[in-house]
């Protein structure tokens, strides 16, 4: 249905604008890669190996802004009225993940980014390495393999080669 659309509204469109679509796509949370390469590679028809590049660096993008400014956010937004809700929600979010993560901490958080489901991408990854106080250059390292490893697994399931979780990207 999001495929349809975004063909619809930009399968006319240059190949700029589909490279930018497709690099948006992966910076944007939850989406990130897992939406971005689909949509490049099956929508776009950019070859493989630029979307896989494409989007990897797209969802590196807010990586190091989350890093370092993440814990401010919350702690300002918990002490606002409308925004309370939400820094709650996100310390709530990454404590249910701090335990898988720092078990095996920079191994953990690159396994835990590397796994293409939602809400386990560089986005949560980063917010965990940020409130459980991960060193900013191992969480760097960490997220960055499990960006590269889940776009490989993104990529290798869109282009068939791993045709048994196809039902993963549905």
């Amino acid at each position: 249905m999001i495929k349809q659309f975004i063909i619809n509204a930009f399968g006319g469109a240059p190949l700029w604008v589909k490279i930018i679509i497709t690099f948006v796509i992966s910076i944007l949370p939850i989406v990130e890669l897992r939406g971005g390469i689909p949509i490049g590679i099956l929508a776009f028809k950019i070859p493989w190996y630029w979307t896989y590049l494409l989007c990897v660096l797209g969802n590196l993008v807010p990586v190091p802004f989350i890093l370092l400014f993440v814990k401010r956010v919350i702690e300002w937004s918990k002490g606002t009225k409308h925004l309370k809700k939400l820094g709650l929600w996100l310390e709530k979010k990454a404590s249910k993940n701090t335990p898988k993560v720092q078990r095996f901490e920079v191994f953990g958080l690159m396994l835990f980014v590397a796994i293409p489901l939602p809400m386990t991408g560089a986005w949560t990854g980063a917010l965990v390495a940020a409130l459980t106080g991960m060193k900013f250059k191992n969480s760097m390292i960490s997220i960055t393999g499990g960006v590269l490893i889940a776009g490989a697994i993104v990529t290798l399931i869109v282009q068939g080669a791993l045709g048994f979780l196809n039902f993963m990207i549905q």
